[in-house]
């Protein structure tokens, strides 16, 4: 053989040699590691003293009032809206008044022709004229014992029927102009003229928008909450933020929904809300002592009930039940508001998820 193969197959035997002959300073190293146990913590013990205290980022909240608002959906709707019929029977002689325009109490809406209401009046008055004169001259008969009671009396009831015929022929003279019965706008004309008006027919409807309401129903467990004249803040679909005060609550509730009727008055003095439209109301309610916090300092414990996890003086972590009541739309500090603490309050805001009831902690107020 070669002295190059001789070479290999010598390395070649080396190496196999040193892969199959066992080290005892592995097995030593193995036979003097030490066994790991794993033990859980008592329910009791405080197992932050025994592994390295976490540290959490904390918040010191203060109590302070709150109001309450309860949240209603509802709509916009006008203060009254009428349908102004006629009460005499007649032709319309005038153009109606056109839809959408505005008018004032008293303005003329439709006018019907006079025929033979002039002419009635006038014979009304002529005979009350009449029953005066006789009555009067029953009278002096009367006292010259000429004239006796009984025809006096007939006389004065004679009278008083011709001013009642009087009264009559004046009012339906005056029924032939049918007018606005307050200041609004025309929300619909359903006649034209030349048109033949009965006794109930609509001339048109008349809309008052100034003030403007806002309706809703409340749910049954929220009404204890509100009073009449509570401050009210809206928001229309449009966009348009509105204030008002609440003038009406209902005191029986819908059969149906079990809810009740709330109407809030808005200043419509421009004109420019429209009924229909969709709102959403934030009506006042009672006034609480409440602390403002992150929503993300929020969690739940073992039994999925939401809280908050704090601080005592000694560091130690309690977990605390809240109750939400609102949310805050300052921008600049948001948060949501929450009953169930006392007082000032130390809040672990960062670092809640991995701490738990009855553990001590380090704090900071930044990371």
């Amino acid at each position: 053989m070669k002295k190059q193969q001789l070479v290999a197959i010598a390395l070649l035997v080396l190496v196999a040699a040193w892969m199959f002959i066992p080290r005892g300073d592995e097995q030593v190293s193995e036979e003097k590691q030490p066994s790991v146990v794993i033990r859980a913590a008592d329910q009791n013990s405080n197992a932050g003293e025994s592994i390295d205290t976490p540290l959490v980022r904390t918040l010191t909240v203060n109590q302070s009032d709150y109001t309450q608002q309860i949240r209603i959906r509802g709509r916009t709707q006008a203060f009254r809206h009428v349908m102004v019929r006629a009460e005499e029977t007649g032709r319309l002689i005038s153009e109606p008044v056109a839809r959408g325009a505005r008018v004032e109490a008293g303005d003329l809406l439709c006018e019907l022709a006079v025929d033979a209401r002039d002419s009635n009046l006038n014979e009304a008055q002529s005979r009350l004229e009449q029953a005066r004169f006789e009555y009067k001259a029953s009278l002096d008969l009367q006292e010259r014992g000429l004239q006796s009671d009984v025809i006096v009396a007939q006389q004065k009831a004679a009278v008083a029927a011709a001013e009642a015929a009087v009264s009559r022929a004046e009012l339906s003279l005056e029924r032939t102009q049918i007018k606005a019965p307050f200041a609004g706008v025309v929300e619909t004309r359903t006649v034209e003229l030349g048109d033949l008006l009965n006794v109930g027919a609509v001339c048109a409807s008349v809309l008052d928008d100034s003030p403007m309401l806002l309706v809703g129903m409340v749910p049954e467990q929220n009404i204890s909450a509100l009073r009449v004249d509570s401050a009210v803040e809206a928001e229309l679909v449009t966009g348009k933020r509105i204030t008002g005060r609440v003038s009406y609550l209902a005191r029986a509730a819908d059969t149906n929904s079990r809810s009740y009727r709330i109407e809030v008055e808005v200043d419509n003095s421009q004109n420019d809300i429209r009924e229909g439209i969709t709102a959403e109301l934030l009506v006042d309610a009672r006034d609480l002592q409440a602390h403002q916090i992150p929503s993300s300092a929020l969690t739940l414990d073992d039994s999925g009930e939401i809280g908050v996890k704090v601080l005592d003086r000694d560091n130690v972590v309690q977990f605390l039940r809240v109750n939400i009541i609102g949310d805050s739309d300052n921008r600049l500090n948001p948060g949501v508001w929450v009953t169930g603490l006392n007082g000032t309050t130390t809040l672990v805001t960062v670092g809640q998820e991995i701490v738990f009831p009855g553990q001590r902690v380090e704090t900071t107020e930044t990371f």
